[in-house]
């Protein structure tokens, strides 16, 4: 992969900003960094090319909860008209203790993946992403199982019990939190997380051959603000219980390199989830072999769903 340039979502703060930074050192030639107001993002290259002394950040205005900027970004980045090698969909939410949906009624926390479906798609029907481009996508851990606290909903048997066996309706069900979906943070977070590994792979099978997609875990860090709606509970007592465990709290930089590791993988590996190894939550990471995963029913399930909510297809 040519490292020419990069785009990355939620690079205001924590591990998109720290990813950021890390490129700068390399020689990426652009990093166009992306936040939901121009000041911010604009005070954020800043910051940036002050902190590395390189003048090689783009600030980019993208709410992806807004498909109206959605839309204004991507037709900046076709005006431009400048191929993307790196994509990295980092921007992210840990949900609240109350249900919130956004204005187009996706939950909270699924939010993020549709607004990073419409991205891509749009990239990659302007034929803004070079023909060997990288997409990293944010996961988290709960996505395989195994996490304290935190369990994914059976997609399959929920899709049996309320849905006639329909897959999509049962995950499209689950990013709208709506019928049957009892809601509670921690499943709805663990939920958003299985979904965009399934997404992940799903998309392998769509893009072009040279290009890859691989969904990634950046394990434990939490230094940075994607919790920031979270629930007392897991804000002031199992976050700050977890910081005294040691390899338990990365920094953004450890966190986000992961990201940067899997940009120089190769398609052999495209459509894989990354994560820490069974029962950890850093150090190492490893392509994820869990039956519910790898279940081709499931990705294509998602997949759809997502176009469904978002009414976009690479076709």
């Amino acid at each position: 992969m040519e490292h020419s340039i990069a785009l990355i979502t939620g690079a205001t703060s924590g591990l998109g900003q720290a990813a950021a930074r890390s490129l700068a050192a390399g020689d990426w030639r652009e990093i166009i960094i992306t936040g939901r107001t121009a000041a911010q993002i604009g005070e954020t290259a800043a910051q940036l090319a002050a902190e590395t002394n390189k003048k090689v950040f783009t600030p980019l205005e993208l709410d992806l909860d807004k498909p109206a900027s959605i839309k204004s970004a991507l037709a900046e980045l076709i005006k431009r008209g400048r191929p993307v090698d790196f994509l990295l969909l980092n921007a992210g939410m840990v949900p609240g203790k109350e249900r919130v949906l956004t204005a187009a009624g996706i939950e909270a926390s699924q939010a993020p993946l549709i607004g990073h479906h419409q991205l891509t798609v749009g990239l990659l029907r302007a034929n803004l992403l070079s023909p060997d481009a990288r997409i990293v996508i944010a996961s988290a851990e709960p996505a395989r199982g195994g996490v304290p606290m935190f369990k994914y909903t059976d997609a399959p048997a929920f899709a049996a019990r309320y849905f006639r066996d329909d897959q999509t309706a049962a995950v499209e069900a689950l990013i709208r939190s709506g019928p049957h979906v009892q809601y509670a943070p921690n499943t709805a977070y663990a939920d958003a997380k299985l979904i965009v590994a399934w997404w992940a792979a799903a998309l392998a099978r769509r893009l072009p051959s040279g290009m890859a997609v691989y969904a990634v875990s950046p394990g434990a860090s939490n230094a940075t603000n994607v919790a920031r709606n979270a629930g007392p509970l897991l804000k002031y007592l199992m976050i700050p219980i977890v910081n005294l465990i040691p390899g338990m709290n990365q920094t953004p930089e450890v966190a986000a390199s992961r990201y940067l590791q899997a940009s120089a993988f190769g398609t052999d590996l495209s459509g894989q989830f990354f994560a820490s190894a069974q029962g950890k939550f850093s150090g190492p990471m490893e392509v994820q072999r869990h039956p519910h995963l790898l279940d081709g029913a499931n990705q294509e399930a998602a997949w759809q769903a997502v176009v469904n909510v978002s009414g976009v297809d690479v076709i």
